[in-house]
């Protein structure tokens, strides 16, 4: 990597919705509060929610209104997506949405970008603005007695508006560099396979039979929190050897680029509203 990090644009296969104004804050808000597993549904990925959200918003501006968002049914959301049969925690999703249409309706007057207006340029204050309105993006769990924070849509969002917004307008934080990379079960696969990971015999086994691993284990956990401190180790190491100046954002965006693309690739499996 040290010759070049391979710079992924933020929306690099053209599936996003931006229209680079408020609207955009909206479908970003609503696509983080729904992005979460996919795996269950093998034909589901991101591509498709974030396709299918694009779509329903260009044929009705009103489509995520918050008082809209509040009303949907799962088989309105499938429709919405244009997905055939029930989607993995549906009932869950379902819920998100009535708890992002509320909330945004009772104290940012309906609209995200009141929101990201409220955090004065700081995506540290947006991830504590959203994880403390917004009780489905409190990703946190007990580890061996310690309350651990992985906060993995929270940050995505913040992430999502800078890469959008190009670091501008809605997307300008001056502190953008304190995001982490997003816990989920794709980038712990590639780093795996990197060799920057390491698994147990016992872990490596219950992924590779396909075991669900249970929400809130300690495997998991350390799966999710190892995994932020692999790209914060991974960071400094570019500073220190090649005097380059990254992202964890950026790491991450380049290191999930890698694993979407590969197929074969197996990864842990929880059932979590968290990723």
């Amino acid at each position: 990597m040290k010759e070049s990090i391979p710079k992924v644009e933020w929306d690099y296969e053209g599936i996003h919705y931006f229209d680079n104004g408020p609207l955009t804050v909206q479908y970003l808000f609503v696509l983080d509060a729904l992005n979460f597993c996919f795996w269950p549904d093998k034909d589901l990925n991101y591509d498709h929610l974030a396709k299918g959200l694009k779509e329903a918003l260009l044929n009705d501006h009103s489509a995520f209104d918050a008082d809209r968002l509040q009303k949907y049914t799962g088989p309105q959301l499938r429709e919405l997506l244009k997905w055939p049969r029930s989607l993995p925690l549906e009932e869950e999703r379902v819920r998100l949405l009535h708890e992002v249409g509320f909330e945004l309706e009772r104290s940012f007057e309906g609209k995200a970008s009141k929101l990201v207006e409220s955090c004065g340029k700081s995506a540290v204050k947006l991830v504590a603005l959203v994880t403390r309105h917004f009780p489905g993006f409190r990703d946190h769990s007990m580890y061996k007695g310690h309350q651990v924070f992985l906060y993995k849509r929270a940050q995505i969002f913040a992430a999502d508006l800078w890469g959008a917004f190009n670091g501008q307008g809605y997307g300008e934080f001056n502190d953008i560099g304190s995001i982490t990379m997003f816990a989920d079960y794709i980038v712990p696969a590639v780093l795996q396979q990197l060799g920057v990971l390491k698994y147990s015999s016992t872990l490596a086994n219950a992924i590779q039979a396909s075991s669900e691993i249970g929400a809130g284990t300690e495997e998991e956990v350390e799966l999710r929190a190892c995994s932020i401190f692999a790209v914060e180790k991974m960071r400094e190491l570019l500073s220190i050897k090649c005097g380059k100046q990254v992202l964890s954002v950026e790491l991450d965006l380049w290191l999930w680029s890698v694993g979407v693309q590969c197929p074969s690739l197996q990864h842990h499996r929880t059932l979590s509203i968290y990723y």
